[in-house]
């Protein structure tokens, strides 16, 4: 594993602790729970869909 692979991953266990925390911190409904959940795992693939497309482009 390279540097920059690393820093990528710990960013992103950085981001999903960010997320997994404030959902688990409104103490909701488990539905409501997995719905915030998916809408989360949405807003992260499209950025990172986003990102990959602009790095293929340029």
């Amino acid at each position: 594993m390279s540097g920059d692979t690393a820093v990528q991953m710990i960013w992103f266990v950085g981001a999903l602790t960010l997320v997994v925390s404030s959902l688990l911190a409104r103490r909701l409904p488990m539905a409501d729970w997995l719905k915030m959940g998916l809408a989360w795992a949405a807003i992260f693939g499209l950025v990172f869909l986003v990102i990959r497309t602009w790095q293929m482009v340029t």
